[in-house]
C-alpha cells in the first residue's frame, strides 16, 4: 500500500525544490499518496485565511508525516512564523539537523559529522513577550519546564543509542542563566547516568561556537534548549557548504514535518536554479523514518557520490547545472542503485 503522507510545498523556491525531491523519490520506488497543501503562509494571508490553516494540521495529524519546502516569514511584523506554529501546534519538540561533510565541496573542514538535537516548543521562541509602552521597555520570557527538557535530552540520547553515536553534549549558558540553562543542565546530568555507554559532557554556548568553528570533528551529537539549537544549526550547516545542503526533522512522539532549513530565496524563485540538495537529503531522513530504510540509503549514497564526482552541481556549490538537471541526475544515479 501507498504511504499516505502530507506534502507542503512552501513558497519562493519551495514548489521547485520539492518537485525535484518529488522526482528524485518517484525513481527509489517509493509509493507515496500526497496530499497536497499550497496555501500556506503569504499566500494564505492573502486569500483571507489564517498563515497556517487548518486544514493542513488537519492532514498531518491524519496522516503522521509531512514533507514540507520554505515558507517566507516575515520580519518584525506580520504572521507568527509558520515553522514555530506547526512546531508548537503539533507539539514537534525535537528538531534534528545532521551536519555532514559532503567530499567534492570545497568548505574549512572535510571530517564533520554531528547531529544538532534543538527543544522545538519552548525557550525563547515560547512567544512570551510584554512591551511597557510608558517606558519603552520589552521583555521576552526563556521558558524551560522539565516535562520539556526532559523529553528533548531523552530524545537525543536514544537516537545516539539507536544510531551508533557515542558522545553526547549539552549546550547551555548555566553560568549566567543559573535557573533556565541551569535546570536544563541538571536534567541533563541526571538522564546521562541512564546511558553509561554514551559519553557526556557539557559545553557553555559561547565557548562551544568556538570549538566548533577550530575542532568540528571532536562533537557528534549536540544537545541544546529551543534558541542555541537554532544558533548552532546554522553554524553547522555553514561548517559543510551552507543550509543549502542541511537537512532538518521536526519529530514529536506521534507525529513529524520533515522540512530543508534553508530559507525561501524569493529572489531566485522561478529561475530554475535553487540547489534541491537540503530537501532531497530532507525527503531521505522522512523516508528513513517511515521504514523505507533501502529507499533512503539510495538516495543518500548517490547524492554523495555526485558531489563526489563534480559533474551535475548547481551554481551555489561550484556548478553551472539548473535545478532540474540536478534532479534528473540524481534521480538516473538513485534508479540506477535501487535496480542493481
Amino acid at each position: 500500500m501507498a504511504h499516505q503522507l502530507t506534502l507542503l510545498p512552501g513558497d519562493g523556491i519551495g514548489p521547485e525544490v520539492t518537485e525535484a525531491t518529488l522526482q528524485v523519490i518517484e525513481a527509489a520506488g517509493v509509493d507515496i499518496d500526497w496530499d497536497r497543501h499550497r496555501v500556506i503562509g503569504a499566500n494564505a494571508v492573502e486569500r483571507g485565511r489564517p498563515a497556517l490553516p487548518s486544514d493542513i494540521v488537519d492532514s498531518i495529524q491524519e496522516r503522521g508525516t509531512a514533507l514540507k519546502g520554505p515558507v517566507t516569514t516575515p520580519v518584525g511584523q506580520g504572521f507568527t512564523s509558520v515553522n514555530v506554529q506547526l512546531r508548537q501546534r503539533l507539539d514537534l519538540y525535537s528538531n534534528v539537523r545532521p551536519a555532514t561533510s559532503l567530499e567534492g565541496l570545497d568548505t574549512p573542514f572535510d571530517d564533520v559529522d554531528l547531529i544538532i538535537f534543538r527543544e522545538n516548543t519552548e525557550g525563547l521562541y515560547s512567544g512570551i513577550e510584554y512591551y511597557d509602552e510608558r517606558l519603552d521597555i520589552a521583555d521576552s520570557i526563556a521558558r524551560v519546564t522539565k516535562r520539556g527538557a526532559e523529553r528533548i535530552i531523552r530524545f537525543c540520547f536514544e537516537y545516539a543509542q539507536a544510531h551508533g553515536r557515542e558522545h553526547v553534549t549539552l549546550a547551555h549558558k548555566a553560568n549566567i542563566l543559573k535557573k533556565t540553562s541551569g535546570l536544563f543542565l541538571d536534567i541533563g546530568r541526571d538522564l546521562a547516568a541512564e546511558y553509561p555507554d554514551i559519553k557526556f559532557e557539557d559545553s557553555i554556548i559561547d565557548n562551544l561556537c568556538m570549538q566548533l568553528v577550530t575542532n568540528p570533528e571532536n562533537y557528534d551529537c549536540i544537545v541544546s534548549t529551543n534558541l542555541f539549537g537554532d544558533i548552532l544549526s546554522d553554524l553547522t550547516a555553514g561548517l559543510v557548504g551552507g543550509l543549502g545542503v542541511t537537512p532538518g526533522a521536526n519529530i514529536g512522539d506521534e507525529l513529524a514535518v520533515f522540512e530543508a532549513v534553508h530559507g525561501s530565496a524569493p529572489d531566485i524563485a522561478g529561475q530554475n536554479v535553487a540547489n534541491p540538495t537540503a530537501m532531497t537529503r530532507t525527503a531521505a531522513m522522512m523516508l528513513q523514518h517511515i521504514g523505507e530504510d533501502e529507499a533512503a540509503a539510495a538516495i543518500e549514497q548517490s547524492l554523495f557520490a555526485m558531489y563526489r564526482d563534480g559533474d551535475t552541481l548547481t551554481q551555489d556549490v561550484g556548478g553551472d547545472a539548473s535545478t532540474s538537471e540536478f534532479a534528473d541526475a540524481l534521480s538516473d544515479r538513485v534508479a540506477s542503485k535501487v535496480e542493481a
